[in-house]
């Protein structure tokens, strides 16, 4: 009886132990998700670059559910975001879609690619660019608005331009986009780099954009925000019928991730651009030397 009785304890005390684990993991990637949604709404990034790693080295996740997860972040920072940027018209939905030709363009190609090309060689070119990019970026760091930037013949033509309120500059902003084909063709690297390597190319919608096209850094985030969800959309059906969207771990990583946003945009308008811009520039380094690694490692 004695015997019996002490079984009893023990499994209401594994019992216990399980909640709490349960509890103890949920709440960690409640916390997760929601500086994720934070970076996600301040950079224009999908939350895959802190979810992810968190998942699957510090929780053990399996990299399919972490994926899966991260998918979920997006569409919900993207969905997030998009309505208060739209409201404050800091989104260009028209420089948007026009980039999203490109990208939608670029990951056809890159799937059509990927049995062709060794994906060690373009971890090492996409590093180098990123690498690259850091360097400009960094010299760039200080700039708030581009000084009168003239006009592309193409950016006239279907009318990419835009304006509006700068909350920490206490003026309204008016911009246009130069550098129209570079911006496009970098959008086009950034599809080829998703339908390749299966990976978010967030970091160069916004380098697309503040770099090539001349765009106030919180127009190209807020932007890239908008358009990572349309891409992210297309793919979560994939994820779902797959079995890789596991509700146990994709709700409370979409839950942190859209309270994280609802701070992060508050956030992003009371910033200046030159701020945003060095918030990004170590993300991009660390991105830039993930892809170096991988490519060691190939």
């Amino acid at each position: 009886m004695q015997l019996l009785q002490v079984k009893v304890l023990k499994l209401k005390d594994m019992e216990v132990a399980l909640k709490l684990v349960s509890f103890s993991f949920i709440g960690i990637i409640f916390s997760i998700s929601i500086l994720a949604g934070i970076l996600g709404a301040l950079l224009g990034l999908g939350g895959g670059i802190i979810i992810i790693p968190a998942l699957t080295l510090l929780l053990g996740v399996d990299i399919r559910y972490a994926i899966g997860a991260s998918v979920v972040s997006i569409i919900a920072t993207s969905s997030g975001a998009a309505a208060t940027y739209i409201r404050d018209r800091i989104t260009n939905v028209r420089i948007g879609m026009f980039l999203e030709m490109a990208t939608t363009t670029g990951a056809i190609l890159g799937a059509y690619l990927s049995s062709l090309i060794h994906a060690r060689y373009l971890y090492f070119i996409f590093a180098l660019v990123l690498g690259y990019s850091t360097l400009a970026l960094f010299r760039r760091r200080n700039v708030e608005l581009a000084p009168d930037t003239t006009p592309h013949p193409l950016a006239q033509k279907f009318k990419l331009s835009g304006s509006y309120y700068d909350s920490a500059l206490q003026q309204e902003v008016n911009y246009t986009s130069s550098g129209v084909p570079a911006g496009f063709l970098v959008m086009l690297g950034a599809g080829i780099l998703s339908g390749l390597l299966g990976i978010g190319s967030g970091v160069f919608k916004v380098l697309a954009m503040d770099m090539y096209m001349k765009l106030p850094m919180k127009v190209s985030t807020a932007t890239s925000n908008f358009m990572i969800g349309v891409t992210a959309a297309t793919s979560a059906g994939i994820y779902f019928s797959r079995g890789y969207i596991n509700p146990a771990i994709a709700g409370p990583v979409a839950l942190g991730v859209v309270l994280g946003t609802v701070i992060g945009t508050r956030l992003m308008v009371r910033l200046r651009n030159a701020t945003l811009r060095k918030i990004f520039l170590p993300v991009l380094l660390y991105i830039s030397l993930e892809m170096l690694l991988k490519g060691l490692k190939g």
